[in-house]
This record gives structure tokens, sequence and C-alpha cells, in this order.
């Protein structure tokens, strides 16, 4: 009998009290959709010659700085190409739930502000202003109307506004470097101790009505870009503290990503450690949908599509649902079109490996897949 890691075993043994179905449902979950993170590789190249440190940490920051950036025109017309290239069992052709940022700061009347006042933009006037993204609103629609994307919630922002304006406002160095570049989702040095990749990291417990309001807005304006209300939401970097599922359901939320075990941030550096499992219902009615597969072709070293097939062999063993977790880096590639063609063929060999192996599968939203969890118990 074959060994199997402790990690392979706990991972295994972690599936037992998830809701279960005996259908075979592949879910694409996608963060990062609408956010900026780096403009050019000039800008790149610019701020490492200033001191900045782009390539900090264990290799996240390097992959997103150099490759990630707004999804042009030939991004989503490439991702649309392989997503429709395959059929499920019903017909129906492969779907990503984008999870979106619907704003992104509005560089020019901060500054004019004197660092004083944040402001934002609809990512989709943020578009109009790139370079190869000028006409992709329209694409998105299109994607929209042919079942391909079905865009849900990740954040007003994906930028910790309080802390990044405190920085500024103190007159960072880094943070002012960066900015002039249009610039802020790198990991700063000392200043200030919350990252501002994390937009929900609660730094003062005091902050949480600032958060409910950031909350609010952003659903408000997810609505008015896209003509319907987001039902799911996946907190940046995961960072959140679970008081603010009031805030989500009060404004249409359903459903929430959450991990197994969850870090929640309570403010004042404190963190609490949280259980969580696949159709965990919270008292304000939010149901938790756990990701159990990865696909992030964009990072070396891994053979991205054997991983996922196992993680999704793993799912279907456990009578669960395969809710693959991957990220807009993969799949773009305005910095480097290279990146958005290693990444799309590979998803495109995992999609029609996964038709193979399980002639029955189903693709799904993660929209389609809550509503089933909350009529049905399947098992």
């Amino acid at each position: 009998m074959a060994k199997i890691s402790p990690r392979k075993l706990i991972k295994e043994l972690s599936n037992i009290p998830d809701w279960k179905t005996k259908r075979r449902i592949v879910v694409i979950e996608s963060d990062d959709w609408g956010t900026l993170r780096m403009p050019s590789m000039d800008a790149f190249r610019r701020l490492e010659e200033a001191g900045l440190e782009l390539r900090k940490g264990t290799g996240e920051a390097e992959r997103f700085n150099m490759n990630d950036n707004l999804a042009t025109g030939k991004d989503l017309e490439s991702l649309f190409e392989v997503l429709s290239s395959v059929k499920d069992s019903r017909g129906n052709p492969a779907v990503l739930t984008p999870v979106s940022i619907v704003g992104n700061p509005d560089f020019q009347k901060i500054e004019a502000s004197g660092f004083q006042d944040y402001y934002y933009e609809p990512f989709t006037e943020t578009l109009k202003r790139s370079p190869g993204c000028e006409n992709s609103f329209e694409l998105w629609k299109e994607g929209i109307e042919k079942k391909l994307l079905v865009p849900q919630m990740h954040g007003r922002e994906h930028l910790n506004v309080l802390a990044w304006m405190k920085a500024l406002r103190a007159g960072d160095k880094q943070a002012r470097l960066a900015f002039k570049e249009g610039v802020w989702g790198f990991i700063p040095e000392s200043f200030p101790a919350v990252s501002y990749l994390a937009a929900y990291l609660l730094d003062d417990p005091e902050d949480m009505d600032f958060h409910k309001k950031v909350l609010a807005e952003g659903l408000q304006l997810f609505e008015e870009i896209f003509a319907y209300k987001a039902v799911f939401f996946v907190p940046p970097n995961g960072v959140f503290n679970n008081s603010l599922n009031k805030t989500l359901a009060e404004n249409g939320i359903k459903f929430r990503s959450g991990s197994k075990i969850q870090s929640e941030t309570l403010g004042s550096g404190k963190t609490k450690n949280r259980l969580h499992y696949h159709g965990q219902k919270d008292r304000h009615g939010i149901r938790y949908i756990v990701r159990n597969s990865v696909f992030e072709p964009s990072k070396a070293g891994i053979d991205w599509e054997d991983t996922c097939l196992n993680d999704v062999s793993s799912a279907f063993r456990w009578n669960k649902p395969a809710i693959i977790s991957t990220h807009r880096v993969n799949f773009v590639g305005a910095l480097h079109p290279e990146n958005r063609d290693k990444g799309l063929g590979q998803l495109s060999r995992l999609l029609k490996q996964i038709v193979k192996n399980w002639p029955d599968v189903e693709f799904m939203t993660t929209e389609q897949l809550g509503a089933i969890m909350n009529k049905e118990q399947e098992l």
C-alpha cells in the first residue's frame, strides 16, 4: 500500500464535515479582476532603480508585480476562446467567476488634496485610460452575456485605504515614490505595519465603521457597474473580521469565501483562529464556500495541471464540488504576453483533461453552486 504524507492525509480528512453532492461540479474562482497592480514594466524598473523592493517575500510579490495588470481586450478574447472550447455534460462551456475589485484610487485627486483626502473611481474609468483596455469593458459585458464570466465581489479596492493614506500623509518615501508611478501594491519595509494589499485588515478596532462604509459603498458600486447585486464575497488576501458579515448580509451577500482555518483580524495586531467548512452557515445567514483546488500557472516550480487535477480528484472522491482557486495574474499579458499564453495554454489543457476524466462534469459559477447548496441537502 502506498504511503500517504501527513500533509495529504490532513487535507483528505478535512473534507469529512463539508457539504456533499454526488454531482461532479467544477467552479473556477479567479481573484483580483478590476484592480490596478503594475502599470508598466518601465514603472517597475524606475521603482526598482529608486530602491523600492518589488520582489520581496516568498516570490508572490515578484510574480504579481512583474505580470499583473488590468485585463486587455486581447486577454479577454483569448480567455473566452479557451473557456468556450470545452463543454460539460450538459453542453455548457467552462465559466469563470471573476472575483472583482470595483474601484481604484484616483491618484490625481488625492495628490490635488495634498494627500489629505482619499478619492476613488470605478474600475471602468481606470480601464478607459489604460493602453489596450480602452474598450475592454464591452468584452466584460459580452462574456457575461455568453455566460463565460459571472463577476462577484472582492472589494471596493484591493487596498487598505487607511494604512496607505497614513503613509502618504506622513511623507513616507516608499509610498510617495510608488504613488508617482500609479502603484500601491507593494509590501512596505517599515511603515505602516498593516499591509496595503489587505483591504480589511484592522489596525485599530475603531476602524470598523470605516470598513463597514467601504463594504457598503463597494457593493452599491458593483450593482451600478454590472446591473445586478453581488451574492458572493471574497476578502482580499483572505483578511477579514467576521463581524462584517452583518454588513455583507445587509447588502445582499449570501455566500462568502473562507479558508478552513481563518486567522480573523481583531485589531491592534491581534488575531483569532476560526474554523470553517464548506456549506457552514453563520448567524447572519451567510454560507461559507471553501476552495479546495489550486491553479496558479504563473508561479514557477510546480506542475499546476497535475496538481489541480489531483485536487479535483480528491474533491470528487469525497463527494464534494471542486472549487478551483486562481488569480487574474495567470491569464493577462499586458506586461509580458508570454505570461498570458502560458497560463491560458495550461488552463486549456486542464479543462480538456477534466472533461476527459469526468465525462459527467458540470461547470458552474459560484452563485449557481450556492443556490444548489441553499436549495437541497445533497448527501
